[in-house]
């Protein structure tokens, strides 16, 4: 199966967590939700037939391929002796998530790496976990949002929540010639960072260990709630969405910290959805990868003594930015280049998984109780995470960032984020 150049550019592992919990006089009711998973897991792989396949890398065309070879999936069942609340806060970075989530890939060559993994892990109280590991070259946030909510969908009514499953990527093929007309510093030329390690990787190359980046960072957790939410769009001046509120705010705080030379440039990443930013347009279920990466860059001392206006404003242009001309060119530079997004150099990308309906994912029992990722610790990464799933996907509640740094630099970073 063709993957887009869009998709070569973000092959690494994915892994999100869903927390369910279930009534004491429920209880009972949960001893078989593995075996019901996993059926419904059997019935999602006759439409999602390609994430039993494994990438391939072509030395000749020098691009990942998906084979679709029916090599299988990873499925996993767990127990434990806990009960849900002996996990203490869900929302809290915690290093014993990683055994709600096998991680069979970490080590192996991409011929033996499975594209997906669903761990079920039930506690001793009823309530349990399901866990997935994705390959972000297969899905992006809003596929991969849709394929467990059809899960969920399955398990609970036998019936898809989104039948309709678009894989044809070739609508955002590269043009032949290929025609650059931006200069496309969000991504950086595959010579550049060979040595580097990121969780953006090479399309030869496995993902590093989560451990690499475990040991140097670490991890917090910063909630800017609603009222906290209302200053920074008041201080912004200019009429503003709260993504662009909290990313200005943060870039600048974290680049206070992270940068020494007022002259060097400091530059913010994020994604920008083109399914309807281009001719024709792509569907609303179009699996694979319709992102691209936008930016905001701006000379340290500039961002630093300015006010937050001044970077929601470079924050807007970097969204303004993303024409289906700019979509286009990005495609056509990756032909060429084959680069990844450049969060080398302090610059780092933000995810803005709030907006993604996880928190709709029902089996059964409800709504989940929390949805996380596992982080790995990466600099790289600042994640944008619902405050509680009743205001998931929505303006108007709250919103955790987490974000890790090195102790030192976390330690002047939490001094000052919250002088708003």
């Amino acid at each position: 199966m063709f993957l887009s150049n869009i998709d070569q550019a973000v092959s690494f592992p994915v892994e999100t967590l869903f927390f369910f919990n279930v009534q004491e006089d429920k209880k009972s009711s949960t001893s078989d939700i593995t075996e019901r998973i996993k059926k419904a897991t059997s019935e999602l792989l006759i439409p999602y037939y390609f994430m039993s396949g494994r990438l391939s890398f072509n030395s000749e065309t020098k691009r990942l391929e998906l084979i679709c070879n029916n090599a299988g999936i990873s499925f996993v069942s767990g127990t434990s002796r806990l009960a849900l609340t002996d996990l203490g806060n869900l929302s809290l970075p915690n290093p014993t998530f990683g055994h709600f989530l096998h991680r069979p890939g970490l080590y192996k060559n991409l011929a033996e790496t499975t594209l997906l993994t669903i761990q079920v892990t039930r506690f001793s109280c009823g309530g349990f976990c399901v866990g997935f590991l994705t390959n972000h070259a297969i899905l992006d946030g809003k596929a991969a949002s849709q394929m467990f909510l059809n899960l969920a969908s399955l398990c609970r009514d036998g019936s898809l929540k989104f039948p309709f499953i678009h894989h044809d990527r070739t609508y955002i093929r590269a043009r032949n010639p290929p025609m650059i007309n931006f200069p496309h510093k969000e991504y950086i030329k595959l010579p550049k960072i060979s040595s580097l390690a990121t969780a953006f990787t090479t399309s030869y190359e496995s993902s590093p260990s989560p451990l690499i980046f475990a040991k140097k960072y670490c991890q917090k957790l910063f909630n800017f709630n609603a009222k906290s939410i209302s200053r920074l769009k008041a201080n912004a001046i200019v009429n503003c969405s709260t993504f662009e509120a909290i990313v200005a705010h943060i870039w600048k705080e974290r680049t206070k910290v992270i940068f020494n030379d007022p002259n060097d440039f400091s530059t913010v990443l994020f994604a920008v959805d083109i399914r309807s930013k281009i001719s024709p347009t792509l569907p609303d279920e179009f699996v694979g990868n319709a992102i691209i990466t936008a930016f905001a860059t701006s000379r340290v001392i500039d961002l630093v003594s300015n006010p937050i206006s001044f970077g929601v404003k470079l924050i807007k242009g970097g969204k303004e930015r993303v024409t289906e001309e700019y979509v286009r060119s990005v495609i056509d530079w990756l032909e060429l280049y084959k680069g990844i997004p450049a969060t080398s150099n302090g610059n780092f990308y933000v995810s803005a998984w709030w907006k993604l309906p996880f928190g709709d994912l029902d089996f059964g029992y409800g709504m989940p109780t929390h949805v996380s990722p596992i982080v790995s610790g990466n600099d790289e990464f600042v994640l944008l995470l619902s405050e509680g799933n009743n205001c998931q996907h929505g303006e108007g509640g709250g919103v955790n960032a987490w974000i890790s740094l090195e102790p030192e630099k976390m330690n002047q970073f939490e001094t000052s984020i919250f002088n708003l």
